[in-house]
């Protein structure tokens, strides 16, 4: 575990929730901001789905077109909305204490962010060259660059969202009743992974996935801490996410607004889990860029 010393910025996001630490209360928060994710969201694909034929209804709900992707990444801001309402409700904080003091928060954000767009562009000028696979062309370029503007803001809410609730309101409420990081870390980065795992999606590779975020989450929880905002962890969440739904995605789920498609779905587990096991170090690679950008 880390040096707690090397944490003393995260305190500037879980001192006024230590004024109200009890457990009952982030529980009851988190009560509220499931309760109004899934009520907002089942209203609004209830109504979307009168609009539309049944076969593209369904796609509606797996994000393979481009307006049931764009639907779907966008319906992440009423998970952004649930905890604001619930930490209102539940701690007495704002939306804004959860993110982290504005400016520096937008300063950190894109630091991070131009750090690891320059190590992407070094990577992938780096043999070996493509994945191994013939990639499927799923959008022509001309409606991908049209579609690009409001694709990265959807990936954006979408990325802003998880962060804010797993780095954010519960990272924050834990750290104000627990002092231990193992706690206040490893608790979010759990459940983070538990929202990730889907046999029925990924298959074989299941427990991978999840593994993969677990870590994910711990990274953006030391970057979190380190930093004293959600700014690093949002940009790493946001470029890795970006890459993956807006360049080149897997054809299964939430692939309507990518450049080009692989060949295989999430269970396949030969070549993608190879490549799962490239993208660990990757990750790692990521949070260490990171932190060497907020150094500067």
């Amino acid at each position: 575990m880390p040096d707690p010393n090397a944490y003393a910025a995260h305190e500037g996001l879980v001192g006024d929730a230590r004024a109200r630490p009890e457990l009952w209360r982030l529980a009851a928060g988190l009560g509220i901001v499931l309760v109004l994710y899934v009520t907002l969201n089942a209203v609004l694909f209830a109504f979307i789905g009168q609009l539309l034929q049944p076969d593209q209804a369904q796609g509606l709900l797996h994000g393979t077109s481009t307006s049931a992707a764009l639907i779907l990444l966008l319906s992440f801001g009423f998970l952004t909305l649930g905890v604001a309402i619930a930490a209102r409700q539940m701690q007495h904080r704002s939306l804004a204490a959860i993110l982290g003091p504005r400016r520096l928060l937008l300063q950190q954000f894109w630091m991070v962010l131009r750090a690891l767009v320059i190590l992407g562009l070094i990577m992938a000028a780096l043999p070996p060259y493509g994945m191994g696979e013939t990639l499927t062309q799923n959008l022509a370029l001309s409606t991908w660059l049209l579609l690009l503007p409001v694709s990265v803001i959807a990936v954006l809410i979408q990325t802003s969202a998880e962060e804010v609730l797993f780095r954010g309101y519960i990272q924050q409420c834990l750290a104000a009743r627990f002092r231990s990081p193992a706690i206040w870390m490893g608790v979010p980065s759990v459940l983070f992974a538990a929202g990730h795992y889907a046999p029925g999606v990924t298959g074989e590779n299941a427990l991978l996935v999840a593994i993969w975020a677990c870590i994910f989450g711990l990274l953006a929880a030391d970057l979190t801490a380190r930093s004293g905002t959600l700014g690093p962890a949002i940009a790493l969440h946001f470029l890795n996410n970006a890459v993956a739904l807006l360049f080149i995605s897997l054809p299964e789920t939430l692939s309507g607004l990518a450049l080009y498609l692989l060949p295989y779905d999430m269970s396949e587990t030969g070549t993608l889990r190879q490549w799962l096991f490239v993208d660990f170090a990757v990750m790692t690679v990521s949070w260490l860029t990171a932190r060497l950008a907020l150094r500067r």
